[in-house]
């Protein structure tokens, strides 16, 4: 669906409202500041933000509301951060450690913007039903090599196939799992079904994306502790109550692991990416980028073309490459 354009007026309106709630946070914030009982930074991890408001995980496992200066520009769901302590569970930020990765998204106004911070893998959920999209998958995995994090491949609702059309389906995958992708099967309704995930869930912090109806919401809500006390500090944190679902939120899973539940990137589009970015993402063309004839190749027809040829030798799927051209028309990357 298209984006609504907004006019300069509305644009502008935006601009001020935002000016204004960051003034006010910003005084709210040095006065905390100059209120504080320590200079001892510590540092934290964010759980959730909602404007200026951000609840902190702290390396002992503690749990603080915190304001932010504004100074600091974004900080978001994951990131890493210095914070001074202002009362018994409330404190200041004062940096933002360096983020190790940052998943983006275009603004209204077409700049990325991240979303979350320090994931270390992207798990793209896919089902028989609906019908896997057709580039969807490859865009996903894209924006994992771009940000360099792990891509999984999550293969759900695979019991509601007889034997002989789970066979058919997997095949489909066979080409991903030859260049490296780990692809697991899954299903929420068969015992110990949802293993396999717990499994590759351990040890990372990530992120479920994929296309409405796969079952993204169905599993999160299986493999994240709700009704913990971790609701009740998000809505004291916030002020948001319920509404803290729409928020990005870092849990800690059981199983080990951490998971950031966040619903509007579940179905994220891959945002602005040049030619070269582009090819990069399909990690089998590394190999011939830069053996091409021309230097500006597109791997689409020009002659010489190293990407071309290795495909033409089964070296690289043909579904791969017309996959990578769709995208390249698609997003209209340049050079």
């Amino acid at each position: 669906m298209a984006r609504r354009r907004l006019t300069e007026q509305q644009k502008n309106r935006i601009a001020k409202i935002q000016e204004q709630r960051r003034r006010r946070a910003a005084d709210a914030a040095d006065q905390a500041l100059a209120g504080a009982t320590t200079a001892n930074e510590q540092m934290g991890r964010v759980v959730v933000r909602h404007g200026r408001s951000l609840l902190l995980r702290t390396d002992c496992g503690r749990d603080v509301h915190a304001m932010f200066r504004a100074n600091l520009g974004e900080v978001v769901c994951g990131d890493r951060v210095l914070w001074q302590q202002t009362s018994n569970d409330e404190g200041i930020v004062t940096a933002v450690q360096p983020r190790t990765t940052a998943l983006s998204r275009p603004d209204y106004n077409g700049q990325d913007k991240a979303i979350a911070a320090n994931i270390t893998q992207l798990v793209v959920v896919l089902a028989v039903r609906p019908e896997p999209a057709g580039y969807l998958l490859d865009q996903y995995l894209v924006a994992a090599e771009r940000i360099g994090v792990t891509g999984l491949i999550c293969l759900n609702k695979m019991d509601l196939l007889h034997d002989d059309e789970r066979t058919v389906f997997r095949a489909r995958f066979a080409p991903y799992v030859k260049i490296g992708y780990p692809v697991i099967e899954i299903s929420a309704k068969a015992d110990h079904g949802l293993d396999p995930l717990l499994e590759r869930l351990r040890g990372q912090t990530s992120i479920l994306v994929g296309q409405s109806g796969v079952g993204k919401s169905s599993l999160i809500n299986a493999v994240i502790p709700r009704g913990n006390v971790l609701e009740g500090q998000l809505s004291d944190a916030t002020g948001l109550g319920r509404h803290t679902t729409s928020a990005a939120t870092l849990y800690d899973l059981h199983s080990g692991g951490e998971l950031i539940d966040s619903p509007g990137v579940r179905s994220f589009r891959l945002g602005s990416v040049s030619r070269a970015e582009l090819a990069r993402g399909y990690r089998e063309f590394l190999p011939y980028l830069g053996r091409c004839r021309f230097h500006n190749c597109a791997h689409v027809n020009e002659p010489g073309c190293a990407v071309l040829a290795a495909a033409q030798h089964g070296d690289i799927a043909a579904a791969r490459i017309e996959s990578y051209q769709h995208l390249l028309a698609e997003t209209n990357a340049g050079e």
